[in-house]
């Protein structure tokens, strides 16, 4: 008889593979989250919102700034940072993707610091009411979306699984 230490099995973790389909999943649900509470904010500004505050370009620049670090984040892979990436001409290119990685952060980082100050200087600082204030704060929510969103699908495309094997010639 097999004896064990507790009365009921430890659960399977999820394979690999498992965790990163639902990382790029929950990662493109959080973007379309983001982009939704902003798209949200610009009609009903445009056709439901009385008042003469509506969204303008000013509030669309944190959001681009957004996507575009987003784009640029995920464009670098993960094995060209670490510094055993070497070009065939002998040069260590491990030092340029880590400065398009920090531009990325960077534009991310600014489109979040963009989205508060919108919000502070557009619609908390003149002390409009809610349904106007809530144009600011959906931009703001929107930025934290897709930085989270674009952290999750960072970490879930490079997810190293233990029988990943990279042929080179």
């Amino acid at each position: 008889m097999e004896s064990r230490l507790f009365r009921f099995p430890l659960p399977t973790l999820p394979s690999a593979q498992t965790l990163r389909i639902f990382g790029v999943y929950s990662s493109g649900g959080l973007f379309a989250l983001g982009i939704w509470f902003f798209l949200d904010a610009a009609i009903f500004s445009k056709y439901a919102n009385p008042g003469t505050v509506h969204v303008q370009f000013v509030d669309w620049i944190p959001s681009i700034c957004s996507v575009l670090g987003m784009i640029v984040i995920n464009s670098i892979e993960k094995a060209r940072l670490s510094a055993e990436s070497f070009s065939f001409s002998g040069s260590n290119d491990a030092w340029k993707a880590r400065l398009v990685l920090f531009l990325g952060f960077a534009l991310m980082a600014g489109g979040l610091a963009g989205s508060v100050c919108v919000l502070v200087l557009k619609y908390v600082v003149p002390e409009y009411p809610f349904p106007t204030l809530y144009f600011g704060i959906a931009n703001v929510v929107a930025n934290s979306l897709i930085m989270l969103s674009t952290v999750v699908l960072w970490v879930s495309q490079n997810f190293e699984d233990e029988y990943n094997y990279s042929l080179a010639l």
